[in-house]
């Protein structure tokens, strides 16, 4: 598709360097992603996207099971995997790369420039949303004609933005692998959305070896331009699924033999959303969604129910935790229904390290359209990069994470779409600058 850009010249570069990305670039990739969406452990495109770009730049890329252990998957739904699989494989992704993945969607590309120094991380996430892609003429997609090929599935959180300064990046560092050091690894998770991607990275050791890692995310509700360097208050979250299982009968000739699951999860329905809040902070509590019952005239032997709770720190959502699973399995004795549970998702509290968070603003200030800098924005969202970070500091190394103020304008003015599902693709040029500064300072060792 053309794109009408004009590329902005990249003022004070340091000398030496070379920068081969262009604007144009940067949007070319965003809105070809843009047009495939993948939801979450389906991401078998994507995947396959990152593993041949990076790879054909020298990248040495690990996919699917090569990097994660099955043991550690959380919140995946193995048929709908399996139809991701088969859609990938009809696009034309490779069957030899296809069967790397073993069924598991992710990519770890690291660049090693064979000379000593620090490892350096940086988090894409892969993953779309379950929602149809506004028909609204100001929603940029439409207006452009790079919408969502696939009905009833989009990027509407800037994931892939995410990737497409991933990927150019990737050709920043080619161009430049005589001026670096050490080692820079690329993560494209998968699953970022309800947070259920981050925790297997953790537990298979991909982060073991990072002395520092940097996330970053668009703002779509931000003012454009702005970019904060240490935003605070993230909000740990866990994510549980219940199963009820109860006893069928019909519901007019023996009512009494039966033992009504969709009852019992109607009432720890109810129950969860009067969790008594905490003092001790912020506390949020959701029940997403609930399946129950055979038929109108068979008691309900089986309820499915999606949960979220989250608090200000890791205490506060652990007593919410707790307590859900209390209130279910009180409401499975009362009805005489089994219950069974498991997480699915998981987010903890962050705080950045004041050197990154310091670096950034550095960094930020020499990227194109950066207007202001902010340090601190309160976010009240839950990030499972947070999960990663927490291992990276654990083990003696440091994580930052910035926001890129992007709110579609026009005439100065924000845009009001029917959903606020996109973002201003000239801040796909800040988002890049900022990260190509953090890797000529940790890597070129400014």
């Amino acid at each position: 598709m053309p794109i009408s850009v004009v590329d902005t010249p990249r003022e004070g570069f340091l000398p030496d360097w070379v920068d081969p990305v262009h604007e144009s670039d940067l949007i070319e990739r965003r809105r070809a992603i843009h047009m495939t969406p993948e939801v979450g452990w389906c991401e078998f495109l994507s995947t396959a996207r990152a593993a041949e770009v990076l790879s054909g730049l020298g990248f040495e890329v690990k996919v699917g099971r090569e990097i994660l252990q099955p043991d550690y998957v959380r919140g995946r739904d193995p048929e709908e995997a399996q139809h991701a699989e088969l859609y990938a494989k009809d696009q034309g992704v490779p069957r030899q790369l296809l069967d790397r993945m073993e069924g598991l969607t992710g990519c770890v590309a690291v660049f090693d420039t064979k000379r000593p120094g620090k490892t350096i991380c940086i988090r894409a996430e892969l993953d779309a949303l379950y929602m149809n892609e506004p028909e609204d003429p100001e929603h940029l997609p439409t207006r452009e004609n790079f919408h969502s090929m696939r009905p009833g599935v989009m990027h509407a959180c800037g994931h892939d933005g995410h990737q497409a300064v991933l990927l150019e990046l990737g050709r920043f560092i080619a161009a430049n692998k005589e001026r670096l050091t050490g080692k820079i690894k690329f993560i494209f998770q998968p699953a970022e959305e309800g947070s259920r991607g981050a925790y297997a990275f953790v537990r298979s050791g991909v982060l073991d070896d990072v002395d520092t890692i940097i996330c970053a995310h668009f703002g779509l509700d931000q003012p454009p331009g702005t970019v904060y360097t240490a935003p605070s208050k993230f909000l740990c979250t866990e994510k549980i699924d219940f199963e009820f299982i109860g006893r069928p009968s019909h519901a007019g000739m023996h009512p009494q033999t039966g033992r009504n699951a969709l009852m019992a999860a109607a009432n720890a329905a109810i129950n969860l959303m009067a969790l008594p809040r905490h003092g001790d902070g912020m506390t949020r509590v959701n029940v997403g969604n609930l399946h129950a019952g055979e038929g109108r005239n068979v008691v309900a032997a089986h309820a499915t129910m999606q949960i979220e709770v989250r608090g200000a720190n890791e205490k506060i959502k652990d007593y919410l935790a707790h307590e859900a699973v209390q209130r279910c399995a009180g409401m499975a004795m009362a009805f005489d229904v089994q219950m069974k549970h498991r997480v699915v998702g998981e987010a903890v509290d962050f705080t950045p390290d004041d050197s990154v968070s310091q670096l950034i603003t550095v960094c930020a200030k020499r990227a194109r359209y950066c207007r202001n800098i902010q340090p601190h924005l309160t976010v009240t969202y839950s990030d499972d990069a947070t999960v990663m970070f927490r291992r990276v500091q654990q083990r003696g190394g440091k994580a930052g994470y910035f926001i890129v103020g992007a709110m579609p304008t026009r005439d100065g003015q924000p845009i009001h779409t029917t959903e606020n599902v996109d973002f201003d693709e000239r801040y796909l040029t800040t988002l890049y600058d900022t990260y190509t500064n953090v890797i000529m300072a940790l890597s070129g060792e400014w």
